[in-house]
């Protein structure tokens, strides 16, 4: 954004670690980045409570909307993937990564916070730990003496060519998924925050000190910029979408009978 000294200056990896706002100097330290992510779990935790604590059997509009996020992570991922009864069994982990990734993601486009907690690595990271660790404990729940032998011994090839397929099975299942799970959703909400602080900080310079026809060209990096805004709502929801998506899918890997 324009820096004190006048001029156009663009927006750089700072921007995702903004300086210690609470407590520094100790272990508990927050900056805003985490006062954004324990803000977005209060609003879940509000949001379901007050949408859920008088349960009617016609609902008003605030329920019908908390049901209608419920039924489509159940309906459309967990039981569309698992069945009813393992995606029963997975749904609570399953709705809880969709409803933080999904308001974590969002915050990036609301005034005043303007970053979504999930674009600094430590947010993905763990989620994508998490549903590592779910993949690997339904397989070893499932098929516990199978599991890790199917996983890097494929049934139907032949025992020469295991010298190259297990390798390529070891770094595709054990260590690409988590890796890939995390780096889609940190540089998707990277990349939008940046184009986002791109366009309205080049709105802020034309409007306040290009001066002259110059001007005019505010109006066009604040369309953009309007333009992004709506765009990077579809993206919250989407990569919210994709990254519970594919742990189902995981998961359901790891339950598959072949094993």
């Amino acid at each position: 954004m324009a820096a004190d000294e006048g001029g156009f200056h663009g927006p750089s990896i700072d921007e995702f670690f903004p300086p210690v706002v609470l407590f520094e100097g100790t272990p508990f330290e927050l900056n805003r980045v985490m006062l954004i992510r324990l803000l977005a779990v209060v609003v879940i935790l509000l949001l379901f409570y007050f949408g859920t604590r008088r349960m009617r059997l016609v609902p008003g509009r605030f329920q019908s909307v908390i049901e209608m996020g419920l039924d489509f992570v159940r309906v459309s991922i967990a039981e569309d993937l698992l069945g009813k009864k393992d995606g029963t069994r997975f749904l609570p982990l399953l709705t809880t990564i969709f409803f933080l990734v999904l308001t974590m993601n969002l915050a990036g486009i609301v005034p005043g916070l303007n970053l979504a907690g999930t674009s600094v690595i430590g947010m993905p990271l763990v989620l994508a730990v998490i549903a590592y660790l779910t993949f690997i404990y339904a397989g070893l729940r499932r098929h516990p003496w199978t599991f890790i032998r199917g996983s890097l011994f494929p049934p139907g090839v032949p025992k020469a060519i295991y010298i190259i397929v297990t390798p390529i099975e070891i770094v595709s299942i054990f260590i690409l998924r988590p890796v890939t799970l995390a780096l889609r959703l940190l540089m998707n909400m990277v990349a939008g925050h940046l184009l986002l602080v791109l366009c309205f900080s080049a709105t802020a310079f034309f409007f306040f000190e290009a001066g002259g026809l110059f001007s005019l060209l505010g109006i066009g990096t604040l369309a953009f910029g309007f333009v992004f805004t709506l765009f990077e709502i579809l993206v919250a929801v989407l990569q919210a979408y994709v990254f519970t998506l594919l742990t189902t899918v995981y998961i359901q890997l790891a339950l598959a009978e072949e094993h």
